[in-house]
Parts: C-alpha cells; structure tokens; sequence
C-alpha cells in the first residue's frame, strides 16, 4: 500500500520510471543500471478506505494529510489511476460472468501490441517526443479539450504526454488510425487521484 512508505522513498522512484535508468555516482565511478520495470501500486483513498458516502467517517483535511505521502510529480508517473468502488447489491449473488473472458482480451491486447511495433518499431510506452509528434497527431479542437481538461485539473505537460500515448494505445485496441476525441475522454478517466485531490480540495474551499 503506497501511502505506508516514507514519501522520500517513493520519490525516488521518479526518476527510475522517468529515464528507465537508475544512475549511481560514487567518488570513484558512476554507473548506470537499466530499471524499465512495470510499477503496480494499490492504495486506499482514505484512512479508513473511503472518502465519500454513507461508509465515509473522515474529513477531507485528514484524507489530504494522508494523500499528501504521495507527490504530485509522483503520481505524475503513472499512466493510469483508476477507482476500485464498492460493488452494488446483488452483484455477488449473479452467478452469471457478463464479462469477456481472458483469451479474448489477450488476442486483442496481443494484435494491438503488434500494431504498435509495426507502426514504430517500439510499444507506445516508449515513444519520445518525436515519435508523438508522428504518431500521436490530434486534431486542434481535440487539442483545445483536452487543454481545458489539464488546466481544470491542475496537470504537467508530463501528464498531457502520458495521456495521449494512453489514447494512442486505446485506439489501437480499437484498430484506429488515428486518435478520437472519444479515445482522449477515455484516456482522461483513468486519472482518478487527479480527480480526487481536485475534488477534495473543492470540499476544503
């Protein structure tokens, strides 16, 4: 759980997912070690695990205190935050599987992966700049929403990069050429610690 970690320990975390790279300098030698690794981390979003609703005991001064163990240019780094919500009632009871079965989704995890080495000869995740500048192209009013987005929530230039190779990843699932404004909003919904700081300090003013 992230927030049981000193927020210095976390922080140095930043510049491995950053670069991919960890660089240790001594007096004698400098030496660099590869770090491209996958982060997965699970959290609470409050001490007592919710921060709203009947089920919530905890002001949102106390539920800062406890978030404010994770920097912004920490959180800054993950491609995706997504809410976890309490199931509704009855939904256990279904003995029923609604969803796609795990084959399925490999196959289109496995075919989009593949268009992305076609496309560039890397994963999306590994774009630079210039690869986005090629193929990460939006149109200037899909540009403009989601400006207006980043600005609402207080976002980095980091996290608008970080969004559109998210997008570009979910058009490719979606076999598309070129990037959506549907792909963009979708892309914007996993950042939910985004917006539940903006949310909570809402609540504070």
């Amino acid at each position: 759980e992230l927030p049981e970690f000193e927020r210095r320990v976390l922080d140095a975390l930043r510049e491995p997912l950053e670069a991919g790279e960890i660089i240790i300098s001594r007096a004698t030698a400098k030496i660099c070690f590869p770090a491209q690794v996958q982060l997965i981390a699970a959290m609470n979003p409050s001490p007592n695990g919710h921060y709203r609703g009947r089920h919530n005991r905890t002001s949102p001064q106390q539920i800062l205190r406890y978030l404010s163990k994770l920097s912004g240019p920490f959180l800054d780094r993950f491609d995706l935050s997504i809410e976890v919500p309490l199931l509704p009632p009855g939904l256990l009871q279904m003995q029923k599987n609604q969803g796609e079965n795990s084959v399925t989704v490999r196959q289109r995890v496995l075919q989009a992966r593949q268009r992305q080495l076609d496309r560039g000869g890397k994963i999306n995740a590994q774009l630079n700049n210039k690869d986005m500048e090629q193929f990460c192209c939006i149109t200037a009013e899909d540009a403009k929403f989601l400006e207006q987005i980043l600005l609402t929530l207080g976002l980095s230039v980091r996290a608008w990069h970080r969004i559109l190779k998210v997008a570009r990843t979910i058009a490719d699932l979606a076999q598309q050429d070129h990037i959506q404004k549907n792909h963009l909003a979708e892309a914007l919904s996993y950042r939910c610690m985004d917006r539940l700081l903006l949310q909570l300090h809402k609540n504070l003013i």
